[in-house]
């Protein structure tokens, strides 16, 4: 119990810590003009973009699960993701990572163990290729200097993040083969690292990786690795696309390439454990747009706020929508996921 609320008190200090951050530069009496400045035809074309975000993530989610049960409905991948990003919204430690593999595995009979890795497999290839896309984007950014101008020193600052990027994503993906063509050897190392800790936590640990490399296993060949890889490339891209109209809808005009940083920055911030993302979305959004593109404070606040509103809305309203008519509560998931982490 006294666990419990302690958690509660961290989660909602930096939550609070966060929105301070977000809203300390911005003078509020503005913010309504700023978020009434908009398109509405690309508005609403925002819509059917953020929509087609869990139709790529489903193709993706396909090729690992195909493993275990090549006939996988493909409107149950969809739903799950739904689902998922449904509980990620309204509770708090990203539950939804765990309630989305475990929704799939009940609605198509497939081990729950290998669901969740799946997932971690998906979190890593995200990760690559975020690093990735940032990596060659920084690198080459002379090519489109004119559109996004930075000074010399910071030029070469991001040059070198850049490079970093493109390693960091490089080191992930090495890891990630690793692990599936060693795995004798990578429980060997990871259990005498662990040593120092409690049996149980071991245990934990090591049960998790094996989970992990379980998922890993859809790859027969170099082909399918490279299929998924080029799957988790059109997942990011297509959300660059969704921030890049949904920019443009406010009258914010970039090249489509130089909104890749920002959504970089977005991903950090969502990856915090706060409810809804509250909080970090809106910190590193708001940094984004007043860092990356010199962008006023107030509008930069006002358009991160109706971001994140529209992806409540539209991911809730169809979250909700699949729980009502399978007869299921958000609680229930909640649950769900609650009773994975134990």
């Amino acid at each position: 119990m006294k666990s419990n609320v302690l958690k509660i008190a961290v989660v909602v200090l930096l939550t609070l810590v966060l929105l301070y951050f977000f809203g300390r530069t911005v003078n509020w009496r503005d913010v309504p003009a700023q978020i009434a400045d908009v398109s509405v035809p690309l508005f609403l074309l925002v819509i059917p973009l953020f929509v087609l975000n869990f139709v790529t993530r489903a193709v993706r989610w396909q090729v690992l699960v195909a493993r275990e049960k090549i006939d996988v409905r493909f409107r149950n991948l969809v739903k799950a993701n739904i689902v998922g990003f449904t509980v990620t919204f309204v509770f708090p430690g990203r539950l939804g990572e765990l309630v989305k593999p475990l929704y799939l595995a009940r609605k198509e009979g497939l081990r729950p163990g290998f669901a969740v890795g799946t997932v971690v497999v998906e979190r890593l290839f995200d990760m690559a290729t975020m690093c990735g896309l940032l990596g060659l984007f920084l690198i080459s950014r002379p090519l489109f200097a004119a559109s996004w101008p930075v000074g010399e020193e910071v030029g070469r600052q991001l040059t070198f993040l850049g490079i970093a990027g493109i390693v960091i994503g490089a080191a992930i993906l090495a890891v990630i083969l690793l692990l599936y063509f060693f795995r004798d050897r990578a429980f060997a190392v990871v259990g005498f690292v662990l040593k120092p800790l409690p049996e149980k936590a071991r245990k934990t640990v090591l049960a998790f990786l094996g989970e992990f490399i379980d998922g890993l296993r859809f790859f027969r060949s170099w082909t399918q690795l490279g299929s998924y890889t080029v799957l988790s490339l059109i997942v990011w891209l297509g959300i660059t696309l969704f921030y890049w109209v949904f920019f443009a809808a406010y009258h914010i005009h970039l090249p489509y390439f130089v909104v890749i940083p920002y959504v970089f920055l977005t991903a950090v911030g969502a990856s915090i454990p706060t409810p809804g993302m509250v909080g970090g979305f809106h910190y590193f959004s708001k940094l984004g747009m007043t860092l990356l593109f010199g962008i006023e404070a107030g509008r930069a606040a006002g358009v991160t706020l109706v971001f994140h509103a529209l992806q409540i809305a539209v991911t809730c309203a169809l979250g909700y929508a699949i729980l009502a008519r399978e007869g299921l509560t958000l609680l229930q998931l909640k649950r769900m996921g609650e009773s994975e982490k134990r």
